[in-house]
């Protein structure tokens, strides 16, 4: 008995059609990062445009935008992604193609197009497109993948590609996440390990030559190894995130009274809107964000593995991807403030300021709450059957059968 990934069934109990938990976590983290962003960002936006409100007034667009944009991903069948995948990776490949010749130069990168008054940013689009196209091959190839070493080479001409635009911006940020996206579901879909070995030891060997290599990157390993060793200059940033830290202590100094945010700490509102959000809602601020990103990544994992378990290979490992795409950015994004880890440019999922990022994961997101309205679909004639059958003849051996005809209907 072999399922249809993309049958549909319809089903009566709305309440159950969707997960609602996770849209209550999902409207909580952007609730929380819409006060932070306006929290830590009025003195850099005075400075910047005279103008208080300027970067709270794009982030709330954005935000609008971004809700929207999770209503539109739901009501797309998960099939339709799967179909134009090719033309998703090739308008990625495109797009980062693009902004090396007309972008946007920040800070000695170039990884922005403008549009009119806002920007994009295709590194934050190639995630989701590396997650929809390693999805869409294990749905076609995962024996291939598993049983020979063929079959795991090829999706590493696409991953080279795309480490290949993404370093010439440069953005090793966004390079290792994708690297790590597509490595994790290779490795979730029974891989064979002795090809990760060898993957590994490559990688591992590429990010050294380029670290080693790069003035700036080396600057920044050496400063997240002992930052107190120069606190006022390549350390600068991170010392001032450990000062935000320290200063919040348990319940913080109360929301908008953050001293490090008034141009103290370069990129408050971006890469570490943690350390404000520390700093202001203390030790118990931090431990509700964690947890619910935590939770985010839980329920996407979780999705995955009810799709999987049914059958849905592509949508089962979609929702992996994204797992593994939220949970490693936000180890990351939290590491860096903390000084865990080197700083890396990454934005923490729905609460840094960010309109790319914040699209982008808002695009995930849609697609967790499809495949999870398309799983339920799947499920829930099989529950009603049983429902109905163990209201009757215990002992009337139709059930099974009862079960059997509406797979057989899939």
């Amino acid at each position: 008995m072999k399922l249809n990934p993309f049958k549909s069934i319809s089903f009566g109990n709305v309440s159950s059609a969707y997960d609602q938990l996770l849209v209550i976590i999902v409207a909580c983290l952007f609730c929380i990062g819409f006060i932070m962003v306006a929290s830590s960002s009025i003195t850099e936006s005075i400075d910047l445009t005279g103008d208080p409100f300027h970067f709270i007034s794009r982030h709330a667009i954005y935000v609008v935008l971004s809700i929207f944009m999770i209503g539109v991903v739901v009501s797309i069948p998960s099939e339709q992604w799967y179909n134009h995948q090719n033309l998703i990776l090739f308008l990625s490949f495109l797009m980062l193609f693009l902004v090396l010749i007309v972008g946007t130069e920040i800070n000695g990168s170039h990884r922005w197009i403008g549009f009119g008054p806002l920007t994009l940013q295709p590194s934050e689009f190639a995630k989701l497109s590396v997650v929809l196209f390693i999805a869409s091959y294990l749905q076609r190839r995962q024996i291939e993948v598993i049983d020979t070493l063929r079959g795991f080479i090829k999706p590493m001409a696409v991953l080279f590609l795309f480490v290949l635009l993404l370093m010439l911006q440069p953005d090793l940020g966004s390079t290792v996440v994708i690297i790590v996206i597509m490595m994790g579901i290779l490795f979730i879909s029974g891989a064979r390990m002795i090809s990760f070995v060898f993957l590994t030891i490559t990688l591992l060997a590429s990010v050294v030559i380029l670290i080693i290599t790069s003035p700036y990157r080396m600057a920044r390993v050496v400063g997240f190894l002992d930052p107190w060793a120069d606190p006022f200059g390549k350390s600068y940033q991170l010392t001032q995130s450990l000062m935000a830290f320290g200063r919040g202590g348990l319940f913080g100094q109360g929301l908008g009274n953050s001293v490090l945010k008034l141009e103290y700490l370069p990129e408050a509102h971006t890469d570490f809107i943690m350390a404000i959000l520390a700093e202001e809602m203390g030790f118990i601020g931090v431990v509700i964000v964690i947890s619910l990103e935590f939770f985010l990544v839980y329920k996407a994992f979780n999705i995955g593995k009810k799709a999987l378990s049914n059958s849905l290979i592509f949508q089962g490992y979609v929702s992996i991807g994204i797992a593994i795409w939220f949970a490693f950015q936000t180890a990351v994004n939290i590491g860096a403030a903390s000084g865990i880890a080197p700083t890396k440019g990454l934005t923490l999922p729905l609460l840094s300021y960010g309109g790319s990022s914040l699209l982008s994961i808002s695009i995930a997101i849609g697609l967790l709450l499809r495949i999870d309205f398309e799983t339920r679909k799947i499920l829930s004639p099989v529950r009603f059957i049983k429902g109905k059958a163990e209201k009757g003849d215990k002992n009337d051996s139709s059930v099974d059968n009862l079960v059997n005809e509406k797979f057989n209907e899939l």
